[in-house]
């Protein structure tokens, strides 16, 4: 072999008289990437992440739920359990997410336009997609 590091080549290692050995995981510690951008990868994932768009109603639509909240509002006293779809804004971005829920009625708000459930639910009249339940299904 004639090459420019032959000499030191096969020399022992150094170990330090006066430094103790560093551990491996701090060694590989040290090796491991950054976050040059803090906050980068959550927005990626947050740009990512998808949300609906609310459902506008159509009249014959909007005639039916009118229809079933005129109809539960007559029953109210009684509290019967219901089971609504509703559109969720999403906090952060634009659209949201449909939810569902069963739960029994307290109160139709008809001023404040909210149904009210038993478990402190409010839930806006002109996001609600579908009420169903047992007091639709003997009349309606």
């Amino acid at each position: 072999m004639n090459g420019p590091y032959d000499d030191i080549l096969y020399m022992p290692h150094h170990v330090s008289a006066t430094r103790k050995r560093m551990a491996l995981l701090d060694r590989a510690a040290q090796f491991s990437p950054f976050a040059a951008l803090t906050g980068y990868d959550a927005a990626i994932r947050e740009t990512g992440r998808l949300t609906d768009s609310a459902v506008d109603w159509d009249v014959d639509g909007m005639a039916i739920l009118n229809e079933k909240l005129r109809h539960l509002s007559e029953r109210q006293e009684t509290q019967p359990e219901v089971t609504v779809t509703y559109f969720v804004p999403d906090e952060r971005k634009n659209g949201g997410a449909y939810t569902t829920v069963t739960g029994k009625v307290k109160k139709l708000d008809p001023y404040a336009q909210v149904l009210l459930l038993t478990d402190g639910r409010e839930i806006p009249f002109q996001r609600i997609l579908e009420l169903e339940g047992e007091p639709f299904q003997q009349e309606l």
